[in-house]
């Protein structure tokens, strides 16, 4: 079984793959970047690679998935500026313990 639940060709899994490893420069466990990804997209069907989606970087999404803005416009953080102003980011819990997003078991 894949860790990701989303159903995709080999190559968009490799791209959520992307993914899962920048979340984990944030310093979360692989566990829990795999885990943030079957959130957000675990209930969905890919086309092949490149789907739609990946007219933007793992970097952009990562960055989604894990931080908000803190503000009321779709919570998108300028991670790519110079010198954001990272005062209202704010972390994005992970899915709760009993989420079906959990594939992988956890690190202590």
């Amino acid at each position: 079984m894949s860790e990701f639940l989303m159903k995709a060709d080999e190559e968009m899994l490799e791209f959520f793959s992307e993914i899962a490893d920048v979340l984990q420069t944030f310093g979360i466990s692989r566990a829990e970047a795999v885990a943030r990804v079957n959130r957000a997209w675990g209930h969905r069907k890919f086309g092949p690679y490149p789907d739609l989606m990946c007219h933007e970087d793992p970097e952009y999404w990562a960055h989604g998935l894990y931080y908000d803005n803190g503000k009321d416009d779709g919570g998108l953080v300028p991670y790519w500026e110079e010198n954001p102003d990272r005062s209202t980011w704010q972390i994005v819990p992970p899915p709760p313990d009993d989420s079906p997003a959990w594939t992988l078991p956890r690190e202590l």
